[in-house]
């Protein structure tokens, strides 16, 4: 598959002031975009992820939400856009909270961005899915015909993202294709309220000495990536990836929470208690990717768990905000 050159476009990217989106915002300006347009309608997106973007007059950041078609018909009108990453989303752990939000908000964006597709509109889509979509491993490693059965109505609204997408390109040949990235990690990651992830989290509670939690056995496996190498792979991969096709992105390894949160614990020098806590509801048990399909179309590239562990804890040690008087 050969496309225009991200050199000299102009870009949308959905979710653009979250966590993925806003380093890939970054990265987009560095390969010489026209013009970077971040649409996010800022519920885990902030601003601050964009301070460098920002400052870039090729960046125009639009407060908005890609579920009503009149903003993104409104937004289109001022901008001539050839490819759209789409990784607007709510968080996981949300859709225990609004299950049917969680559900309508990754079915309704796509719809809304493939129907502007079919239309002429824009060129190209990369759709963001998520490991999640796979649920517990029915076997290992997970390739990209592994069954999908979520566990959550978020990955089931991704699940049925991706089919939608799948759909319209064998209805009307769109030149849109899927990335399936696996647990991300890394700078900017949400470390705030419910929402966070279980990295961000953990370095938040010890650097207000608050107990790290495990929650259920702790034998639960993640295959997690330093969220540059997932930037790295999206560029790498937009001027091979075959339309209408999915891969995963990953690093071909695994670890437990119970292996992780003592990683975490001793990279910040914590010896204090780590609780235990109940299983969460819905919980995946094992995610291990298979690397085969994205390691034949690109020079794949992986930062050790190590120097990426050491690397996010640094920059939350210097980012998250200390709330004096925790105990």
């Amino acid at each position: 598959m050969i496309r225009k050159t991200i050199n000299g476009q102009t870009i949308m990217v959905t979710g653009g002031a979250g966590f993925i989106g806003s380093h890939l915002v970054d990265r987009l300006l560095a390969e010489g975009a026209h013009e970077v347009i971040v649409v996010d309608n800022m519920f885990l997106g902030s601003e601050d992820n964009l301070a460098a973007a920002l400052k870039d007059s090729r960046t125009f950041l639009y407060k908005d939400d890609i579920e009503f078609p009149t903003s993104l018909e409104y937004i289109f009108s001022r901008h001539k856009i050839h490819t759209v990453f789409n990784c607007a989303t709510k968080a996981l752990n949300y859709s225990f909270m609004n299950p049917a939000n969680a559900f309508s908000t990754n079915v309704t964006g796509i719809l809304n961005l493939l129907e502007l597709q079919r239309r002429g509109l824009f060129e190209t889509l990369c759709h963001f899915s998520t490991s999640e979509v796979y649920g517990s491993a029915v076997y290992e490693p997970m390739d990209e015909m592994h069954p999908k059965n979520p566990t959550t109505t978020y990955a089931a609204g991704k699940a049925a993202a991706d089919l939608a997408v799948e759909s319209y390109v064998r209805m009307f040949g769109l030149d849109s294709y899927i990335i399936r990235p696996f647990n991300n990690y890394g700078p900017r990651q949400n470390y705030k309220g419910m929402l966070a992830g279980i990295i961000p989290i953990t370095a938040a509670r010890i650097l207000n000495n608050i107990s790290p939690e495990i929650h259920g056995s702790g034998n639960q496996s993640r295959d997690f990536i330093h969220v540059s190498d997932t930037v790295d792979a999206v560029f790498k991969l937009y001027n091979v990836m075959p339309k209408g096709e999915s891969v995963n992105i990953s690093t071909d390894n695994q670890i437990s929470v119970n292996e992780l949160i003592p990683r975490i614990c001793k990279e910040m020098g914590y010896a204090g208690e780590i609780l235990r806590k109940p299983e969460r509801a819905a919980d995946v048990e094992c995610h291990n990717a298979c690397n085969k399909k994205i390691h034949n179309l690109i020079d794949f590239q992986l930062t050790s768990f190590d120097s990426g562990l050491r690397d996010t804890i640094a920059w939350y040690k210097e980012n998250i905000k200390i709330s004096h008087g925790n105990k």
